[in-house]
């Protein structure tokens, strides 16, 4: 009897120091995001947070191999998120509302993202919004254009949403990336796409060693970008999904619409900062070496290290990587964040 209430006295004062309340919460010891530190000798010091969640392209698989690239390659430290399901802490990516580790962007010097219409809660958004407002920059991939479809009235970051209107016309896509959802202006999985550059801008340093880039995705349409802007690519849609596929005739390539660009932003109350957009970036579009280097180029460009750009960046896979076709549904099932841990300290 006197075990049972001596357990019992220790339960009460356990509760009292927060480690009940912590293992109730369903907090584990299991991280649910990945760190990759750059190997020793290596570091530059700067923090890249890399946030995967949209439900289509798998940025769940091409995130983690880019923060790989660059925290080994390159000296950055990495943190990799993910879209998680709370229920099981599988990677979900048609879970909307659940990115454990925003806080990661509190130290973060640049942000990657693939985002897709994320429902987030205030306490995550409020991370990525001091960020913006701090100035800092961001690279937004693909259908990051569309990063948020934010449900609730009620929510503090409701400007976010891809279709908000007034002040903030086109949320967080059109006033901080440069453009919302407009039209898949080449069509889905039928017409590729190949990187044309901008004449205007062809001795851009982050161009430097960029000379073939084709992916496997459509064009997207862009109607929004202002005169501030600065296009590094145009996508030429290509009449079939082969790297070899000849340009499509009539108004889909004239004009080619922006692939790739800079642009400045600036938060209400906040400091002004860039932004580097291009509307490629599924798992298979990284299968192309140049837009991967692409990438690298705009993170060191956007981090102030343009010294280090010389066209040669190693931009090689750190492990096996076999992205998986593009589609609603098809992300690989029952995979954890633990297994893209890579650990850089080994030879």
């Amino acid at each position: 009897m006197r075990k049972i209430i001596a357990f019992t006295t220790m339960l009460f004062v356990l509760a009292g120091s927060g480690w009940v309340a912590a293992q109730d919460s369903g907090e584990s010891e299991e991280k649910l995001w990945v760190e990759y530190n750059p190997p020793q000798g290596k570091a530059v010091g700067k923090h890249i947070v890399l946030i995967a969640g949209d439900d289509e392209y798998r940025s769940e698989e091409a995130l983690p191999m880019l923060g790989a690239i660059l925290a080994k390659h390159h000296g950055f430290k990495c943190t990799v998120l993910f879209p998680i399901d709370p229920k099981t802490n599988f990677i979900k990516p048609d879970y909307q509302e659940n990115i454990p580790g925003m806080k990661a962007i509190d130290d973060a010097d640049l942000i990657i993202m693939g985002l897709r219409f994320r429902n987030l809660p205030d306490k995550d958004m409020k991370h990525l919004d001091d960020f913006l407002k701090a100035g800092k920059p961001i690279i937004g991939l693909r259908t990051s254009t569309h990063a948020f479809r934010i449900k609730s009235r009620d929510s503090k970051y409701r400007h976010y949403d891809f279709r908000f209107g007034s002040e903030w016309k086109g949320g967080f896509g059109q006033q901080v990336l440069g453009d919302t959802w407009i039209n898949h202006h080449g069509s889905h999985k039928r017409e590729s796409t190949r990187g044309v550059v901008e004449k205007a801008n062809a001795g851009h340093i982050v161009l430097k060693g960029v000379d073939d880039v084709w992916g496997d995705t459509d064009v997207y349409g862009i109607r929004n970008l202002t005169k501030d802007a600065t296009i590094l690519l145009r996508g030429q849609v290509l009449a079939g999904m082969k790297p070899t596929d000849p340009p499509v005739k009539g108004r889909k390539n004239d004009p080619m619409m922006p692939l790739a660009w800079f642009k400045p932003y600036q938060m209400k109350g906040g400091k002004k900062g860039t932004a580097f957009c291009t509307t490629m970036g599924s798992s298979t579009d990284f299968a192309n070496a140049d837009l991967r280097l692409l990438i690298v180029n705009a993170s060191y460009y956007l981090l102030g290290m343009k010294d280090k750009i010389d066209g040669k960046g190693n931009v090689e896979y750190v492990t096996k990587y076999k992205p998986t076709m593009y589609g609603f549904r098809t992300y690989q099932k029952g995979r954890k964040p633990s297994e893209f841990q890579l650990d850089f300290s080994k030879k």
